[in-house]
């Protein structure tokens, strides 16, 4: 049985029905796939990224998503995470043979992890499906959806065009199932008779599955801050943060929400800044906006995330021009009761001015010991030394260098990391693993050791200077 939630409802009879059937169906369908060859598996991951991520599809879902939760932005631009999630899953093994490593006599066979209880977010109710959707078919795995309820008709839509592509191919539309009356009872059951929970969304729903008994992949809180030094081209850093601060009105726990600035280009940058759109609130505005922002016991509001500035200023009792689309707030102290420097999750953005590296590498630290530590930061730097020294002492499990936070965090095609929509945060976040969770999160793996001529160091070699020395 699920370990309940502090607060939560028994579950009734129907819903551990609902998700006995859900998992008998999910364990029929991955045996009906079991034999599938890698090609077959790769052309089915074609398949559902397409029904899921074309440009049609994705337009129409993005303005379902809006429509249905209030929050994010219509435009489809995510459609190119599933794509690069595609990208990376065909260019990967995924059964059989997938590494030999012949010197040390080793051979790694990948084998499915099961059926996965998929839980996903309310901002992110359509994209995050298909690239775990995409994941796991490649693996032959099968997934259990369970929607936010704030987004689940989105969700829900989003895996029947997928199952209908599935149903096309000739393959078991149960290798895909969503939830369709979510509750945190029934995922609670649903986590803790499947082989494995993929968590992305808030701290509640990542505790739950590690509640759960079984294994589980989760996600830690973000609270991206970027550090903006004296070799920075202003211009760039200010385009970019504007990019990663509104895409998608700031939903994304990878969008920027601290800008820490040297002194000599502070100026440089605020006014930069507010060339790019951005509006820079006085104090009474600041006084009002955090008040519209968290509620009194800090919790943040939900009708104000992942929303356009004009909501957001309104909702405050204030007014901005119509050409703004994020809000600056100067801020110089850091702690939990300083709350423009803690996770804003939404089209705000906190700037604070540092003088000297040392001190941005304080500030760095204190504002991880607030929120999101073990989830990323950035750096806009042209000195590499600089850039080693904040991978030296930062808290994160990634650092974008020079790009759009948002986006970067998660891969893009111009640089490495692996496409997903799930962080892990590492130990610092609570999390099992500091990797983007990706294709071999989704398989189990088997080793071969073949024997290899003896590797032995002598006793000398292995103690050094130690070796005959003092017996205590």
């Amino acid at each position: 049985m699920a370990v309940a939630v502090s607060g939560a409802r028994a579950i009734t009879p129907e819903e551990q029905a609902i998700a006995r059937s859900l998992i008998e169906r999910a364990r029929q369908a991955m045996a009906a796939i079991a034999d599938y060859d890698q090609a077959t598996v790769d052309r089915l991951c074609q398949a559902i990224a397409w029904a899921g991520g074309n440009e049609l599809t994705a337009t129409r879902l993005a303005n379902m998503s809006v429509d249905e939760s209030g929050m994010g932005s219509r435009e489809p631009k995510r459609r190119a995470k599933v794509q690069g999630i595609l990208r990376d899953a065909l260019r990967q093994k995924s059964m059989g043979i997938i590494e030999e490593i012949p010197e040390r006599g080793i051979v790694k066979y990948a084998k499915p992890a099961g059926v996965i209880t998929s839980l996903i977010p309310v901002t992110s109710p359509y994209v995050t499906p298909i690239g775990i959707a995409i994941y796991a078919v490649k693996c032959k795995d099968a997934v259990i959806f369970s929607p936010h309820p704030g987004s689940k008709k989105t969700t829900n839509e989003t895996v029947r065009v997928m199952r209908a592509a599935l149903r096309k191919q000739g393959v078991p539309e149960d290798v895909l199932q969503s939830v369709e009356r979510p509750s945190i009872p029934l995922s609670n059951e649903l986590m803790a008779t499947a082989d494995l929970t993929i968590a992305t969304g808030g701290p509640a729903m990542v505790t739950s599955a590690y509640g759960s008994g079984k294994p589980a992949y989760g996600v830690g809180a973000g609270n991206a801050t970027m550090v903006i030094d004296e070799t920075a081209n202003v211009e760039e850093a200010a385009r970019n943060t504007r990019i990663s601060k509104t895409n998608d009105y700031g939903s994304g726990c990878s969008a920027d929400g601290n800008l820490l600035v040297d002194a000599s280009i502070y100026d440089a940058m605020l006014k930069q800044l507010q060339l790019e759109g951005g509006y820079l609130v006085d104090e009474h505005e600041q006084q009002l906006l955090e008040r519209a922002y968290w509620d009194p016991e800090g919790h943040r509001t939900a009708d104000t995330i992942a929303r356009p500035a004009q909501v957001i200023a309104a909702k405050a009792g204030f007014s901005i021009p119509d050409d703004k689309s994020f809000l600056l707030v100067e801020e110089r102290r850091i702690g939990k009761e300083h709350r423009f420097s803690t996770e804003k999750l939404g089209t705000v953005l906190a700037i604070f001015k540092y003088d000297g590296f040392e001190m941005a590498l304080d500030m760095v630290r204190r504002i991880f010991d607030t929120a999101g530590k073990g989830h990323s930061c950035g750096i806009y730097s042209f000195d590499d030394d600089h850039i080693h020294r904040l991978a030296l002492v930062a808290p994160v499990s990634r650092i974008m260098v020079r790009q759009v936070q948002s986006a970067s965090n998660a891969g893009t095609f111009t640089n490495g990391m692996p496409m997903t929509s799930s962080m892990g945060c590492g130990v610092w976040g609570g999390n099992i693993t500091n990797d983007n969770i990706s294709l071999k999160h989704y398989m189990n793996v088997t080793w071969v050791s073949r024997p290899i001529a003896e590797d032995r160091p002598s006793e000398q070699e292995l103690f050094g200077e130690f070796y005959g020395s003092e017996v205590f």
